[in-house]
């Protein structure tokens, strides 16, 4: 069932008469920057190898872009690496930004992309591994509080679409024993993980609606859980074959999901965004599974997870365990790619174990089964597809 979280109907109060607002104050202090570029041309083109860029930096986006995938970070897993950020790409669509996964420093990436927070529409969370989430209350507690020095903020409300809960822990690897944290409620879905970061925070939010007449939270994000199919999906029996399968429609996408196979975690989703411009599909991080294969078909671009073990000889045999059963390694993702017929392949969540990524390497052994493109992506990369 589509859950939405709690949403107040009270409206901050306004300022006292004479009082100096501190968020009118600090909106006051920059206003929006110009932006401008080249118009996209009609397929998907190319990416400029991005250039170092201070924390300042902020892309020019071209005004008339119609259609485009950029990638916000491009990191594997939970390690914070200095060479990339967390998972999390953007869809602009006609103005309209939809983000996918909100990894290690994603709401920065999202404004050093030169997207607009008042562009965001919604958010799609794969899964709920903490590498996919956790920028992903700082879209709101942060960006929607005082407007940066472009003048821009989060205005809301958010569509945000994830996993429910998942009923349930698989066994740990080899039989272990291993503790339960908060057992009362040990699997929450997107819509309780949201109000218990909420509640976390409330303290901060109480005092920033009070003396800097911030927005309350609960306006701002509307969290829905996605409701599957029944196919006899569980945690137990995680991503049986079934159909792709719709999640949300607006005048500018139509979104479709299917389950794909992430070691114990569930529900993990892969999603499907079609516009009147092309589509672009995201494997989530998953396994080969023909679930993919079946959503991705003849997708325009296709974002797929990958890693490579090839001499990786100091994993434990849990992680090396976990690797097999719940990625796909760049040997072999090439043929998955083929399969789809998709157009273009992308690989992001980039995790090489055995040491620095060869992007030569990398792109060979993706191209190996597959007659499209491939390119391997770097945070903030821009594809521009119309």
């Amino acid at each position: 069932m589509c859950l939405l979280c709690t949403s107040s109907t009270a409206s901050a109060t306004a300022a006292e008469p004479g009082r100096v607002n501190r968020r009118s104050m600090l909106a006051g202090l920059g206003g929006l920057a110009a932006v401008g570029g080249l118009a996209g041309c009609g397929s998907v083109s190319e990416p400029k190898a991005p250039t170092a860029t201070s924390s300042a930096s902020v892309a020019a986006v071209p005004p008339d872009e119609k259609f485009a995938l950029v990638l916000l970070g491009t990191q594997a897993g939970p390690p914070i690496q200095p060479d990339r950020t967390g998972i999390a790409s953007a869809l602009v669509v006609d103005g309209r930004t939809y983000v996918i996964d909100c990894g290690r420093a994603a709401a920065t990436q999202y404004v050093r992309a030169g997207l607009r927070q008042r562009s965001l529409a919604a958010i799609f969370l794969t899964h709920l591994h903490a590498d996919h989430i956790a920028d992903y209350y700082n879209f709101f507690l942060l960006g929607a509080n005082i407007p940066n020095t472009l003048g821009d903020l989060v205005t809301g409300p958010v569509a945000v679409y994830g996993p429910g809960p998942a009923g349930g822990l698989a066994p740990a690897f080899g039989g272990a024993q291993v503790a339960t944290l908060a057992p009362a409620d040990p699997t929450p879905g997107t819509a309780q993980m949201t109000a218990k970061a909420i509640e976390a925070y409330a303290y901060s939010s109480n005092l920033f609606m009070r003396d800097s007449a911030a927005p309350d939270v609960r306006d701002l994000i509307q969290a829905h859980e996605i409701n599957v199919p029944n196919v006899g999906a569980s945690y137990l029996n995680r991503a049986p074959t079934i159909q792709p399968f719709p999640v949300m429609q607006d005048d500018r996408v139509s979104v479709t999901a299917t389950l794909v196979p992430h070691g114990p975690v569930f529900p993990a989703f892969a999603y499907r965004f079609d516009t009147a411009y092309g589509s672009v599909t995201f494997s989530g991080d998953t396994t080969k599974t023909p679930n993919l294969i079946g959503l991705a078909k003849n997708t325009d671009i296709l974002v797929h997870e990958a890693i490579n073990v090839q001499g990786a000889h100091s994993l434990s045999p849990a992680a090396h365990d976990h690797m097999l059963q719940s990625h796909v390694m760049v040997q072999d993702v090439g043929p998955i790619a083929q399969q789809a017929q998709a157009k273009k392949l992308v690989l992001s969540h980039i995790g090489d174990l055995a040491g620095p990524l060869d992007v030569a390497k990398w792109t060979s052994w993706a191209r190996s089964g597959y007659d499209g493109s491939v390119t391997v992506g770097a945070d903030l990369q821009r594809f521009v597809i119309t």
